[in-house]
C-alpha cells in the first residue's frame, strides 16, 4: 500500500515521529485505573488529558468492543475516530492488530496520545491525524486509505456521529467487508443503514450503547 502524502496537509497530519518531543505539563496527567487491559501492552498506565476534553471509553466498554472484535483484530489497520488519548486504539494494537490511525482534534487529547504513542514505543505502528474528522475522511479516501476497522466515539452532545456515519457510508475508507463501530447514548440510536454499512449487532451498556456495522451487509 502506497503511503499518505503529506503534502497534501502539512499541518493537520502528524506523525509520531514529528511529534515524539510533544511535552506533557500539568494540562496531562495518568489518572488511576487507565491502562491497557490485555494483550502484550497489559497493564501498561495511558496518559490522558485533564478536564471535559475527553471522555475516555469505560474498561467495561472497551473490554466488550474487543471481545466483539476478536476476530477481526489480528494483523488489522485501525481507523479510531475522535481518538481522544487513544485508549481505544492502543488496546487493539495490544491485542494484534497491525496499525492504529488516530484522529483528533483538541490540543491537550492529542498532547496525551503522542505522549502514550511514545511510552509504549508504538510509533512504527501509528500515525496521528490532526483537525475535523470529516476532512481527514476526505484526505484518506484521496489517499485511497482502507481500514479492516474503523471506531468513532463521537461527543454525545453533538450530531457528529450521523455525520460521520453518513460519511462512511460510501466505503471509500471501510475495506470490503471491514467493521464500523459506532459508541453513542442508548437513547440516540443510529440508523439500521448508511450506504454500504449495514448494522448486524448492539451492545449496550446503560446509557452507552454499541453498535457494529459491516460494509457491504
Amino acid at each position: 500500500m502506497a503511503g499518505p502524502d503529506h503534502s497534501r496537509c502539512p499541518l493537520c497530519y502528524l506523525p509520531p515521529r514529528h511529534v515524539a518531543n510533544t511535552k506533557l505539563h500539568d494540562r496531562s496527567h495518568p489518572p488511576v485505573g487507565v491502562r491497557v487491559i490485555a494483550g502484550a501492552l497489559k497493564g501498561r498506565r495511558l496518559v490522558t488529558p485533564r478536564g471535559a476534553t475527553t471522555r475516555p471509553t469505560t474498561d467495561q466498554v472497551r473490554i466488550a468492543l474487543m471481545d466483539t472484535l476478536g476476530p477481526w483484530l489480528p494483523d488489522a489497520r485501525l481507523l479510531d475516530l475522535f481518538a481522544g488519548a487513544g485508549g481505544v486504539g492502543f488496546e487493539a494494537l495490544s491485542r494484534g492488530a497491525a496499525h492504529a490511525t488516530f484522529v483528533e482534534r483538541d490540543p491537550r487529547a492529542i498532547a496525551a496520545l503522542v505522549e502514550n504513542i511514545r511510552t509504549l514505543d508504538l510509533a512504527p505502528r501509528t500515525s496521528v491525524a490532526r483537525g475535523d474528522v470529516a476532512r481527514q475522511l476526505d484526505r484518506l479516501a484521496g489517499e485511497a486509505r482502507r481500514f479492516e476497522i474503523v471506531f468513532l466515539d463521537p461527543p454525545y452532545t453533538t450530531d457528529d456521529g450521523e455525520r460521520v456515519l453518513a460519511a462512511l457510508a460510501d466505503g471509500a475508507v471501510v475495506a470490503p467487508a471491514g467493521i464500523v463501530i459506532a459508541q453513542h447514548m442508548t437513547k440516540r440510536r443510529p440508523a439500521p443503514e448508511y450506504g454500504v454499512l449495514r448494522a448486524f449487532r448492539d451492545r449496550r451498556f446503560g446509557e452507552t450503547t454499541l453498535t457494529f456495522f459491516r460494509a457491504g451487509g
